[in-house]
């Protein structure tokens, strides 16, 4: 083939795709042959806008356009499919994920400290139906009586386990010995501890008096601390256990106005940092979610957060906190994968504890510039 008789095909070629599409055809119904152009007895009459193209349809090889409108087409089918088998794969990864945090706990000793709060009562339903032997703990019996009726009420007698009920109550440090030793009664042995109490405080330091310091403390920081170390001997001599601690976001962030009960869940979160190393050689795991807050309820009024300024979306529940039921999941994820420490926070509180650890001046300047801000807005 010539050159000039191929500039002649391209030129040909061209002409061709304008007027396809200019006239809004398809490029499936025109074939270009392999060959010259003289070959292929075209008709080309672009006058008036209209054209004629007599070619030959041919069974072998791809022409140029043709190529064209199939991979176009190609792509434009595969991207939906790729999307949706991408959502399909996650789905099912998610169900299986569900499935498994589930009977990672199935016959089981496992206890939630505070069976009483929206996060423990989650955690006992979710538990409960995975086939554990559920220790569940609390301060009053009257109300543990209610949840385990409610618990055995709504699950399936052959595939579960009536739970055992223990009062306990870490304010009252004296009666922890006897609490820890009804607890080991019940199976003999314990093989995962949720410690999910808590005691929230908020108020200025100069404001709190020792007493209440104190009562801080033994709620989040020695109540917790004692019961651990009561169950951990039965758990290393088993070489088999798993400790894990939902904590505050203020156990790794300080902010005002929560000075005592910042210090208590400081104290805790380094208390299990230690714990984890010293305890990994004979088979126990130490776990730690830290979240910001965790709804109690999800009705009631809510404050216009127009008028809030930005210091204050640090510490409001409703934007930030999770639900119950999340937290509840993360804890079953948890005890599956074996994570050593989970941070349950949006951006925001995440943005501010890199911040504090990166550009730690800054971030007090951000902190003051908000105890000013909030103290004008009382005034």
């Amino acid at each position: 083939m010539d050159k000039k008789s191929t500039f002649n095909e391209k030129k040909t070629r061209v002409i061709i795709c304008l007027w396809l599409v200019f006239n809004h055809k398809s490029v499936n119904q025109v074939y270009f042959k392999r060959g010259p152009v003289k070959d292929r007895g075209w008709n080309i009459n672009c006058s008036g806008g209209s054209m004629d193209a007599n070619v030959t349809e041919v069974d072998n090889g791809w022409t140029f356009l043709k190529v064209m409108d199939t991979g176009w087409s190609t792509t434009i089918l595969l991207v939906p499919c790729a999307v949706v088998l991408t959502a399909g794969l996650l789905h099912v990864y998610s169900l299986v994920s569900g499935l498994l945090s589930k009977s990672c706990v199935r016959n089981k000793v496992l206890l939630v400290s505070d069976a009483l709060s929206a996060l423990g009562k989650e955690c006992a339903s979710i538990f409960h139906k995975g086939g554990a032997r559920l220790i569940l703990c609390g301060k009053s019996w009257e109300k543990l009586r209610e949840l385990s009726d409610d618990l055995l009420d709504t699950s399936d007698p052959s595939l579960t386990f009536p739970p055992k009920l223990v009062l306990l109550d870490f304010g009252d440090t004296e009666s922890l010995p006897e609490a820890i030793s009804e607890i080991m009664e019940c199976y003999g042995c314990l093989d995962v501890l949720i410690l999910n109490s808590s005691m929230k405080l908020k108020a200025p330091a100069h404001t709190l008096s020792l007493e209440m310091d104190k009562l801080l403390m033994d709620n989040n920081y020695f109540g917790p601390v004692t019961l651990a170390k009561g169950v951990l001997p039965s758990m290393m001599s088993r070489r088999s256990g798993h400790l894990l601690v939902v904590n505050s976001i203020q156990g790794k962030l300080a902010v005002p106005f929560r000075t005592s009960y910042a210090a208590s869940k400081h104290a805790v979160q380094a208390f299990f940092d230690c714990l984890r190393s010293e305890v990994a050689e004979s088979g126990v795991s130490v776990s730690t979610i830290n979240v910001t807050f965790i709804s109690s309820h999800t009705s009631g009024k809510q404050k216009d957060t127009a008028t809030k300024s930005f210091w204050s979306y640090l510490y409001t529940k409703k934007p930030l906190g999770v639900s119950p039921r999340e937290a509840a999941s993360e804890v079953a994820k948890t005890l599956s994968n074996k994570r050593k420490e989970v941070l349950m926070a949006p951006s925001l509180p995440k943005v501010v504890l890199y911040a504090r650890s990166f550009f730690p001046n800054f971030f007090f300047a951000v902190m003051a510039a908000g105890v000013k801000d909030a103290t004008n807005t009382k005034m």
